[in-house]
C-alpha cells in the first residue's frame, strides 16, 4: 500500500496521483486520511455506482430516493415509512458480538437521520456449517449481539433469515435492517443548505475505536485480520435510547435543518456528504470535540467511527432551544462548527487550519469501470445430471426439515424481544412476513420481510437476484400486504475479479428487471464487497438480500401461515417446474451442488401476487404460505405443524409445465407459488379469480383433524407420517446442533 507523507493509505498509486491533481498540491496527513476513507469501496461505491443506475427508484409514493441515509415512502394519512438495510460483515467475522451489535446501532441511526422513530429491526444472517466450532461461535455471538442491543434500545427484532453454507465459513454475512415511521411534515434530510447554521455533535464521545473501519471493510480478510480488531466499534444501547428520544424531540422544535449519523467514515463522511448534497461547505473546530482518550490527533478525530454520535445542523435562532433538549436527556454535546459557503470541509484547531478539502471531492469519488466475465465453473455445474429418485420420500422430507436452512429458527427469535412497542401483529414464525400496526392510524399496518437464496444466485445470479425480489414480494403478499418498495444489501466477493463482478452485475440486472414488472421502486441499499477469504481464495456465494415493505390497509385481513380448521380445501397457486439446481433437496439429500436453478417469469409472479392479494382482501383465505425453500412438501409440512392439523394431498393435481418426477413436484423451488387454505364454500371463486388472472391454480387436497401428514400420487401413498414426528425433527434441529435443550 502506498504512503503519502506519514500515512499509509489503501488508495492505489493512480488514485493518489488523482488526489494531487484535483487538489493542485500534495495533501497533508489529515487530508489524505480523509480522502482515503471517503474513496474506500464501502463509502464511495466506486465500483458499483455505474451498475446500480439500472435499478428503478421512482414512484408516486416515493418521498426520498437512493442517496440519503434511508429511503422514505408515503403510506397515506400524513405518514411515511423510512427503511434501510446495511451490512456489518467484516466486523462481525472478527468480533461477532460487537460487530453485530454496532451494525444494529448504525442502522437505527440511519432511520433516525430521516426524522423517523425506529419501530422494528430485521436481521438476515449467513454462516458456515453449524456443526463446525468456529461457525457455532460466530452464530451464537452474532445473535446475542443483535438481541442485547435491540432489546436494550426497546426496538423489536421482528424477522430475518438464517442461511448456512460452506462459503460463509470465514466470512459470515450480518445484514441488518431497520424500519421507522415519521409524519411527512417531520421528514429530515441529511444535508447542509444554509450558510451560518451551527454544527452540533451529540451523543457518545469520540475515541480511537473504529478508525479505518470502512477501509477494513473494503478489503478481503486475511490471516492478519485479527490485527484489525480495533477497527470494530463498541456499542452502547443505553446511550442510543437517549439519542433516539432526544433526536425526535429536537426535530419537533422545528430548528433542525439537517441530520446525519457518524457511522462509516465518521465526521469526515458526515460533514462532506451533507455539505456536498446541500451545495455548501463546513468548518470543523476540533478543540470543541469531546474525546474519550487523551492525545487524539486531528487525523484520528476526523476518522474515528465511535458509536452513538449524531451531527445536527441547527438554525442559529433555535440553537439554545435544541441544546436545552440535549441537556434534559443528559447527553454530551458540543457546537463543533458552522456551515460555510466555501464548498470545502475545513478542519481547524484553535483557528489554525489543519485540512481543507473540497466537499464534492470527498463525497463523489472517481468511479472504477470493472471488468465482468462469466466464470467458467458455471457450465460444468449447470450440466450436472439428475440424481436418481429416492425410494423413501418420507426420509427425504425429514432430512429437509432437519436441515438448518429449513429447520425452525425459534432458538434465534426467542432471544429477541419482538413484542416491545405493542406494534407487532404477526410475530416471527407465525407468518411469511412480520406485520406491524401503525398506532396513529389504527386499521393500517405494514409488512416487512428479507429474502435471498444464495445457492440459486451462485448458479444463476440474474435469476437469483430476481428471485430474491420475487420471494420477498410473495412473502409480504402472503400476510395480506401489497409490496410497495424495497431496499437491498448486495454481498459479494472481490470486485476486482471479473467473475465476481459479473455475478454482481447480473444480480443487479435481475433485480432491476423484475422490479420494473412488479412496479416496486428500490429506495435504498448497500453494497458489501470483499467478502472473501484471502487465505483460501473462497468468496461468499453471491447474496443480494432484499428487504421488502408491504402496506396493509385493513388489519382484519391479515393472514398467517398455520392451517386453521379441518376439512378446508388446500389450493396451490402458480405452476411448478423441474428446476432443482441449488435446491435444498439436491444439496442436503444428494450432496449435489449443481443443476439448473429456478428461472423467473416476472409476469407470472406478478399475476400470482395480484391474485392472492385479491383473494385475501375478499376474505377467501384462511392461511397462506409461499412455496420456496424445500418446495411444496416442506411448505405443506410447516403449515401443518404450525396448525397441528393433518393434510391429505394428491400431487397429481399440482399444475406443472411438463410431466415431472415425483421428487421434482415435491421439492422444486420454483418462484411465485403460494399454498392457500380456503373454506370449501369459497374455493370456486378462488379458482375463478386465478383463471381470470391467467394463473394456474388447483385444489390439491384438504386439511384433516387427525394430525397425520399424507401425500399421495393419485391413490398411491408417497408419504404418511405423524405431524408431531415432523415437528420434533423441525424444532429440535438447531438447538441440538448448538447443544441446547428444547422442551
Amino acid at each position: 500500500m502506498p504512503r503519502v507523507g506519514g500515512v499509509e493509505v489503501r488508495l492505489s498509486e493512480e488514485e493518489v496521483e488523482k488526489v494531487k491533481e484535483m487538489m493542485g498540491r500534495n495533501p497533508n496527513d489529515v487530508e489524505i486520511g480523509m480522502v482515503d476513507v471517503m474513496w474506500s469501496e464501502h463509502c464511495s461505491y466506486k465500483s458499483s455506482r455505474p451498475v446500480l443506475k439500472v435499478l428503478p427508484t421512482r414512484a408516486p409514493h416515493v418521498i426520498v430516493e437512493l442517496g440519503q441515509d434511508a429511503g422514505v415512502v408515503d403510506i397515506g394519512d400524513g405518514l411515511a415509512i423510512a427503511f434501510k438495510i446495511e451490512s456489518h460483515n467484516h466486523p462481525s467475522a472478527i468480533e461477532p458480538y460487537n460487530g453485530a451489535a454496532t451494525g444494529i446501532g448504525g442502522i437505527i441511526r440511519d432511520i433516525l437521520c430521516m426524522g423517523a422513530r425506529p419501530i422494528a429491526l430485521i436481521d438476515p444472517l449467513r454462516f458456515g456449517p453449524i456443526n463446525e466450532a468456529h461457525n457455532k461461535w460466530l452464530f451464537n455471538y452474532v445473535v446475542k449481539g443483535i438481541a442485547d442491543y435491540g432489546n436494550c434500545c426497546g426496538i423489536p427484532t421482528v424477522g430475518g433469515e438464517v442461511e448456512f453454507d460452506d462459503s460463509f465459513t470465514k466470512n459470515c454475512l450480518v445484514n441488518v435492517g431497520c424500519i421507522g415511521v415519521v409524519e411527512k411534515k417531520r421528514i429530515t434530510h441529511s444535508e447542509m443548505r444554509r450558510t451560518g447554521d451551527y454544527l452540533v455533535l451529540v451523543g457518545g464521545l469520540t475515541g480511537r475505536d473504529g478508525i479505518h473501519g470502512v477501509t477494513f471493510a473494503s478489503r478481503t480478510l486475511t490471516a492478519m485480520s485479527e490485527a484489525d480488531r480495533p477497527a470494530v466499534q463498541i456499542g452502547d444501547p443505553f446511550t442510543k435510547k437517549l439519542v433516539i428520544d432526544a433526536t425526535l424531540e429536537a426535530i419537533k422544535s422545528g430548528y433542525v435543518a439537517g441530520l446525519k449519523d457518524l457511522g462509516g467514515g465518521g465526521l469526515t463522511c458526515a460533514s462532506s456528504e451533507m455539505s456536498c448534497r446541500g451545495g455548501t461547505g463546513a468548518e470543523i473546530w476540533l478543540e470543541k470535540i469531546l474525546v474519550r482518550e487523551k492525545g487524539m490527533s486531528p487525523y484520528e478525530i476526523m476518522l474515528s467511527e465511535s458509536q452513538e454520535r449524531m451531527l445536527f445542523v441547527v438554525r442559529p435562532k433555535g440553537l439554545e432551544k435544541v441544546t436545552e433538549i440535549f441537556k434534559k436527556y443528559g447527553l454530551p454535546f458540543t457546537i463543533i462548527g458552522r456551515v460555510t459557503k466555501t464548498g470545502e470541509v475545513a478542519v481547524k484547531r484553535k483557528g489554525k487550519l489543519l485540512a481543507r478539502v473540497p466537499s464534492h471531492m470527498l463525497a463523489e469519488s472517481p468511479i472504477i469501470n470493472r471488468k465482468a466475465k462469466r466464470p467458467p465453473y458455471l457450465s460444468r455445474l449447470l450440466s450436472k445430471p439428475k440424481p436418481r429418485v429416492p425410494k423413501n420420500l418420507v426420509r427425504v422430507l425429514l432430512r429437509l426439515l432437519e436441515s438448518p436452512n429449513i429447520a425452525s429458527k425459534e432458538w434465534v427469535y426467542r432471544q429477541y424481544d419482538h413484542e416491545v412497542g405493542v406494534r407487532t401483529v404477526v410475530k416471527p414464525g407465525d407468518g411469511d412476513a412480520a406485520v406491524l400496526r401503525i398506532l396513529s392510524s389504527p386499521n393500517k399496518a405494514i409488512a416487512v420481510k428479507a429474502d435471498c437464496n444464495s445457492r440459486h444466485c451462485f448458479l444463476d445470479p440474474y435469476n437469483g437476484g430476481a428471485g430474491s425480489v420475487a420471494e420477498a414480494a410473495t412473502n409480504v403478499t402472503a400476510v395480506g400486504a401489497k409490496p410497495i418498495a424495497m431496499v437491498n444489501c448486495c454481498n459479494f466477493g472481490n470486485p476486482e475479479k471479473p467473475g465476481v463482478f459479473w455475478q454482481f452485475t447480473q444480480a443487479v440486472n435481475g433485480m432491476a428487471d423484475i422490479c420494473k414488472v412488479l412496479e416496486i421502486p428500490v429506495v435504498g441499499g448497500n453494497v458489501s464487497f470483499y467478502n472473501e477469504d484471502d487465505v483460501s481464495g473462497v468468496a461468499v456465494k453471491p447474496s443480494p438480500v432484499v428487504l421488502m415493505l408491504g402496506l396493509i390497509e385493513d388489519l382484519n385481513k391479515v393472514t398467517t401461515l398455520s392451517f386453521k380448521e379441518p376439512k378446508n380445501d388446500i389450493v396451490i397457486v402458480g405452476e411448478t417446474r423441474a428446476e432443482m439446481g441449488g435446491s435444498e433437496y439436491y444439496q442436503t439429500f444428494h450432496k449435489l451442488r449443481g443443476g439448473k436453478p429456478p428461472r423467473i417469469d416476472s409476469e407470472s409472479v406478478k399475476s400470482a401476487i395480484d391474485s392472492v392479494l385479491t383473494l385475501i382482501r375478499r376474505g377467501y383465505v384462511k392461511a397462506a404460505h409461499d412455496c420456496s425453500r424445500g418446495g411444496l412438501a416442506v411448505a405443506l409440512a410447516v403449515m401443518s405443524m404450525k396448525g397441528n392439523l393433518g393434510v391429505n394431498v394428491n400431487v397429481r393435481k399440482v399444475p406443472v409445465d411438463t410431466p415431472m418426477r415425483m421428487d421434482e413436484v415435491l421439492f422444486s423451488e420454483t418462484y411465485g407459488r403460494f399454498i392457500l387454505e380456503c373454506d370449501s364454500g369459497h374455493v370456486d371463486r378462488v379458482l375463478k379469480i386465478c383463471v381470470r388472472n391467467e394463473v394456474p391454480a388447483s385444489v390439491i387436497g384438504k386439511t384433516r383433524s387427525t394430525p397425520e401428514f399424507v401425500i399421495k400420487d393419485g391413490n398411491e401413498p408417497l408419504m404418511r407420517l405423524p405431524v408431531d414426528r415432523m415437528n420434533n425433527v423441525w424444532r429440535r434441529s438447531i438447538p441440538r446442533r448448538i447443544g441446547v435443550e428444547v422442551a
